[in-house]
């Protein structure tokens, strides 16, 4: 009777997955035939796009078309996840981004949308966290500082993905890798309903990456970007959640800042060295440019596929890296992957100054 009911549940999820699939690989076509009839494309001009003709930017409708109807559908329902906040929130952030995707949206009006769906998240569907497990020296969380550290991290991962979203696949593969990691480790602590909609959203960037990598035919946009971001937010802290009040009833898992932390390494590192080369610089944090890590491995010579499979993979290994040392303390952990990616940055700064200098010395390490 155990081993059907595990086999059962294996094709629940592997369900799951070629559901969410088959739908978004199933609307991009027709969003694409609509685009070209209307010419919806990206913007050729703008100094930032590294293509040479016009992309349509609606990928992201088809993500969510196949998310939102694989969870519908077969997602479970109990107390571990509101999914009518969660949904809510999501067809709010979709229609946000869809009108910045066809003809903007000014920032004002994206940081209010963006708090009231963090609202409508953190206080009517309490998804919050309470503990900070000790990292640098916070344990639990009075009501207030919670919800407001709860807000603040799910507008910087948000927003965090959105700025990655600069070349072909990384958004989508960053998604993919994320949302991948927080399944395996709620089916291994049995949060069942959250690793379904963990895999609703991984089948549905699948479905999309296929028309994503280069050559793209789509882009996922806005609406793409922010949704995938909306989600891994709620899944961070969901993780860190579920791990904290149900440590006795669960498999315990060590360490779990960390491998949070190490699951969302790659927008959450690049999203804060550009903010702050952009401060010290006297310039607006919010000022776009091309000082992202992916553009800068443009610059030495690397294409979109190799660019993104290097960063996809730098982020497997920090995962791995905190799974494998999870008996050291979590602030330890974080310190030791900050630094791999500094060093990581360092490298390409090293190999950019060389390659403009046509000398590979060691005072490009520093000047």
């Amino acid at each position: 009777m155990m081993e059907f009911l595990h086999n059962y549940t294996i094709v629940y999820y592997i369900l799951i997955v070629l559901i969410s699939i088959f739908i978004t690989a199933f609307a991009i076509p027709s969003i694409l035939h609509v685009a070209r009839f209307r010419h919806l494309y990206d913007d050729l001009g703008h100094f930032r796009k590294t293509h040479d003709h016009g992309i349509p930017r609606l990928g992201g409708v088809a993500i969510f078309v196949g998310f939102t109807i694989t969870s519908l559908l077969l997602c479970m329902t109990d107390k571990s996840l509101p999914i009518n906040y969660l949904l809510t929130a999501c067809i709010i952030l979709f229609a946000m981004g869809l009108k910045d995707d066809l003809s903007g949206v000014n920032s004002s009006t994206k940081f209010i949308i963006q708090l009231i769906v963090c609202f409508i998240l953190v206080v009517l569907g309490n998804i919050r966290l309470t503990s900070l497990y000790g990292v640098f020296g916070i344990y639990e969380l009075s009501y207030f500082l919670s919800a407001g550290i709860s807000i603040l991290l799910i507008l910087a991962i948000v927003n965090a993905f959105n700025l990655i979203d600069g070349i072909d696949g990384l958004a989508a593969t960053t998604g993919i890798v994320a949302n991948s990691a927080f399944a395996a480790l709620f089916l291994y602590i049995r949060q069942f309903e959250l690793a379904a909609v963990s895999l609703a959203m991984v089948g549905a960037i699948i479905g999309f990456l296929k028309f994503n990598i280069t050559p793209a035919k789509i882009f996922m946009g806005d609406t793409g970007s922010l949704l995938i971001g909306l989600i891994s937010a709620v899944m961070a802290i969901k993780f860190m959640e579920v791990n904290h009040v149900a440590a006795r009833t669960s498999p315990e898992i060590f360490a779990v800042p960390a491998i949070t932390f190490a699951i969302l390494i790659g927008p959450i590192f690049d999203t804060a060295r550009v903010f702050i080369v952009r401060i010290s610089n006297g310039v607006s944090p919010f000022i776009a440019d091309r000082n992202h890590i992916h553009h800068r491995m443009l610059k030495l010579g690397f294409n979109h596929l190799q660019t993104t499979l290097i960063l996809s993979g730098i982020n497997v290994m920090s995962i791995i890296t905190v799974l494998l040392f999870n008996n050291y303390s979590s602030s330890a952990l974080i310190l030791l992957i900050v630094a791999f990616s500094l060093i990581f940055n360092w490298s390409i700064t090293f190999f950019i100054r060389s390659k403009e200098r046509e000398n590979l010395a060691l005072r490009n390490l520093f000047l």
